[in-house]
């Protein structure tokens, strides 16, 4: 009987990541699996649970980071993230140590930090390389580039 169980959580798993698409449910999917081949040989629920945890966690361990690299890797960068790269007229000057510093971007007036803590005069355009919470950290776009 705990075959068909484990061949039930295995199935609606598996709908599930249907559904979602997006790699939320294969790892237990795994660990179903697993949990029904053993009990396709052996009474032990306990040893089923076990195997349906540990098969579920080492792959979920091991793989996720090699799928989520090779399927996610077209995901389009949204809100903050599309910032970075992106290039920036300093309008205030930039000097970390007084804590002072606006750059505008995308017609919008950020503050910025230099990320090398040299001091920008306005007018100069900056690359941004980073966002720290509401601060743009950006640098001085090198001629040429």
């Amino acid at each position: 009987m705990d075959s068909i169980y484990w061949l039930v959580a295995l199935t609606v798993l598996l709908i599930i990541e249907i559904i979602t698409l997006g790699l939320t449910s294969i790892w237990f999917a795994g660990g179903a699996l697993a949990a029904f081949l053993l009990s396709l040989f052996t009474d032990n629920l306990i040893l089923e649970i076990g195997i349906f945890v540990a098969v579920s966690l080492v792959l979920l361990y091991f793989t996720r980071p090699i799928a989520m690299k090779y399927f996610n890797n077209k995901r389009e960068k949204t809100n903050y993230e599309a910032l970075e790269g992106s290039s920036g007229k300093v309008l205030e000057l930039i000097d970390n140590f007084n804590s002072t510093g606006v750059v505008l971007l995308n017609g919008l007036e950020w503050t910025a930090r230099s990320s090398d803590d040299t001091i920008i005069q306005v007018g100069k355009k900056v690359i941004v390389k980073k966002v720290s919470g509401v601060k743009l950290i950006v640098e001085v776009e090198r001629e040429g580039v």
